[in-house]
């Protein structure tokens, strides 16, 4: 299989709208990813992120930027205002240049967000 795009999904629930407890949790969750799936930055497209309607103190990208992601497209954006929807939580995806099978990809759900994706969170 050659090179191509996958996406690696992730998300993790947050304590507080604080800007230090966004961008900490933001750190976990992407440093999860990359520690699950083997990731170097230059590998990376772009980055989505999404934030629910309850965060607002920080922009979960300035996490990234911390990490070194300099030259990596990072986009944050409000997630959908749901009903009954998990509150204080960020979702990621990871556009990630490899040469993996979706099969091969690890999704990483942390916290609360657990529940969000139970078929994809790995047991450890």
């Amino acid at each position: 299989m050659g090179l191509c795009c996958r996406g690696i999904r992730g998300a993790i629930t947050v304590k507080e709208n604080t800007a230090e407890a966004i961008w900490a949790a933001t750190r976990e969750l992407l440093e999860q990813i990359v520690a699950a799936n083997g990731v170097r930055s230059e590998e990376i497209a772009a980055v989505l992120f999404s934030v629910t309607p309850d965060l607002d103190a920080a922009y979960p990208a300035v996490a990234a930027r911390q990490m070194g992601w300099n030259r990596t497209p990072l986009m944050c954006l409000q997630e959908m205002a749901v009903p009954g929807s998990l509150p204080r939580c960020i979702r990621v995806l990871v556009q990630w240049n490899t040469e993996r099978s979706p099969d091969e990809i690890h999704h990483v759900y942390l916290r609360r967000a657990r529940q969000l994706r139970p078929d994809l969170v790995r047991q450890r």
